[in-house]
């Protein structure tokens, strides 16, 4: 039976959060995986700085994780890490002093979706600050293994007072980041896809405004973390671009294609 929901017959794409990234997993499809705010800006940064980066959901020991994959664990405290000058999910923590270096990084969001990717599919990391980089290799991509990409808005979750949080939750950032990418991308568009392009050209001369003052940049300006709203804002800053990678031990990491 065919799935009138998966923005068939088109070549580009775009979905929200997990179960976004599932589907488009079982298609086959290349998936680029955009949380501005702050996992995919966090890797961008890091890859650029030569860092690898292992992700790892909220769930199961990351301690454990760490040992097994022998690299640091950010902590999870971004404002701990800051005060101890250590990398954490802030979007800036990351420099060249930590190059060569492997990290585990802990989100909620970004790191869960790419975990629930089957392992076969080709995820890439793109945000506002690689749009135009992420979408050449993926252009390229497409080109030599014949396949649609996705590009997937992570999103945020609904937060309950002692509860985990669960229900996906629409964030503008994700949104205007995956309308950039797939402004990029060549290929027949779904009117998805389309509908997210016009958003981000609609609000490109006033992203770092619209953004720092929607509920995940309020939340970060809360947190006294301006810089990263405003350093994950920037468009096409880096033509650095994580894919996954799978190690010697069958570990998956991020690393610069």
């Amino acid at each position: 039976m065919e799935n009138i929901f998966d923005q068939s017959p088109y070549q580009c794409r775009m979905d929200w959060g997990v179960k976004g990234v599932m589907e488009a997993s079982n298609r086959g499809d290349i998936i680029i995986i955009v949380d501005v705010l702050s996992f995919s800006s966090a890797v961008i940064n890091a890859v650029y700085n030569g860092v690898i980066i292992y992700p790892f959901p909220r769930t199961g020991d990351i301690n454990e994780f760490g040992k097994l994959v022998d690299a640091e664990v950010c902590i999870l405290e971004r404002s701990r890490a800051r005060e101890l000058g250590l990398p954490s999910l802030s979007a800036t923590s990351f420099n060249k002093s930590h190059q060569y270096k492997k990290y585990v990084l802990s989100s909620i969001n970004g790191a869960t979706c790419v975990k629930v990717a089957n392992e076969s599919v080709t995820i890439l990391i793109g945000g506002l600050l690689n749009r135009a980089a992420v979408a050449k290799v993926v252009n390229n991509l497409q080109k030599e293994i014949n396949k649609n990409v996705t590009v997937i808005a992570c999103g945020e979750r609904w937060k309950s007072k002692g509860e985990e949080p669960k229900e996906l939750r629409p964030s503008i950032e994700d949104y205007l980041g995956v309308g950039a990418i797939l402004e990029k991308l060549e290929g027949t568009k779904s009117p998805e896809a389309k509908v997210c392009i016009s958003a981000f050209k609609n609000s490109q001369s006033s992203l770092f405004e619209l953004i720092s003052d929607s509920g995940s940049g309020r939340e970060l300006l809360n947190m006294e973390f301006p810089e990263d709203v405003e350093f994950s804002c920037q468009l096409d800053k880096f033509d650095a671009v994580p894919i996954l990678t799978k190690d010697e031990n069958s570990q998956m990491y991020f690393t610069k294609y």
